[in-house]
């Protein structure tokens, strides 16, 4: 697989990474043989760029990727994020105050002295960012963190952490399912020479052409509360995503290959992080680096799942709350 520059810091990192939250949490029971396998074969598929988090679990999925990458540390590149308060297992608000103390958790459980892109998880306004990004920037000088990364943070916040230390990549959901980037927070990003890596560029499933009504998921799984998987939502949104489904035919490929495909033509500032826990998703994903779009293709992708096209929010009420716009 090629790589691509992530920001204009030095971070090369293979063209798309390997989202591991699934691998312990939210979409369905978790397989550690067979996500120990999934992270070996995205090894050899030269996939090297690895995104977990501590509030994955909590903390099992850091201790996961830890295991699995163990000896063969300067062959990848580990990004984890900090910044939920973790009260009996579960995730109980925002706290940015102590990211010392989450730092040195992430690095025992992931079995390592340093960590290659640290993101502040969700943007506290309870902290104002200059204090946690001059946290963050004191790691880097102590050799614990290479780079610095925000996720779902706005126009605002980016600018002003930049502003204390540069930035290398912004974590946002980005994919033809959800396109709310692109009118100010992708050319802002270009300006200020910041990466761009989108979670959940298959809309959770949506785009792959697997998913299931909201009810049809069991309690724990995401997307049993996701609005765009519910009611009269749903059927529109498999409706619209059709046209994924006959470019793929064309292509001879999966849906979601198609939808990673349309990703990595938008730029090679951008390398999405598509999840998944089973070898045969993690192949057809890593497919997408050989499909050629063409420029018509593209145009009758960008057109069919405009934003308006798509049925529903993207997230509750309860999880939009967490999103700096």
């Amino acid at each position: 697989m090629n790589k691509r520059k992530l920001g204009s810091q030095g971070l090369v990192v293979s063209a798309e990474g390997l989202g591991c939250m699934g691998m312990s949490q939210s979409y369905g029971p978790a397989d550690e043989q067979e996500s120990l396998a999934t992270i070996d074969r995205a090894l050899e598929l030269g996939i090297d760029f690895f995104d977990t988090a501590e509030v994955y679990g909590p903390y099992t999925n850091e201790e996961l990727v830890g295991r699995a990458l163990r000896g063969k540390r300067d062959k990848v590149v580990i990004a984890t994020k900090f910044g939920f308060n973790i009260v009996d297992g579960k995730p109980a608000g925002l706290d940015s105050k102590h990211v010392r103390r989450a730092v040195e958790g992430s690095l025992t459980r992931l079995g390592t002295d340093y960590i290659d892109l640290l993101y502040q998880h969700r943007v506290d306004p309870e902290v104002p960012i200059e204090e946690v990004v001059g946290d963050m920037a004191a790691l880097v000088v102590e050799g614990k963190v290479r780079f610095l990364g925000l996720s779902e943070a706005g126009e605002q916040t980016i600018q002003r952490a930049h502003a204390v230390h540069p930035i290398t990549a912004l974590q946002s959901e980005y994919s033809l399912w959800e396109r709310n980037l692109e009118p100010r927070i992708i050319p802002l990003l270009r300006e200020l020479g910041i990466g761009l890596v989108p979670f959940s560029p298959l809309g959770r499933g949506f785009l792959a052409g697997s998913v299931k009504r909201a009810e049809e998921y069991p309690e724990g799984d995401f997307r049993r509360n996701d609005p765009r998987f519910q009611g009269e939502n749903f059927d529109a949104n498999m409706r619209t995503a059709a046209i994924v489904r006959e470019i793929g035919t064309k292509h001879h490929a999966t849906p979601a290959t198609i939808a990673l495909a349309w990703l990595l033509h938008k730029g090679d500032d951008i390398v999405p992080i598509p999840g998944t826990k089973r070898r045969k998703y993690l192949e057809e994903n890593a497919a997408a680096a050989s499909i050629a779009l063409s420029a018509e293709e593209i145009a009758t992708l960008d057109d069919a799942l405009r934003p308006e096209a798509i049925a529903g929010p993207r997230y509750s009420a309860n999880n939009q709350r967490w999103i700096d716009r």
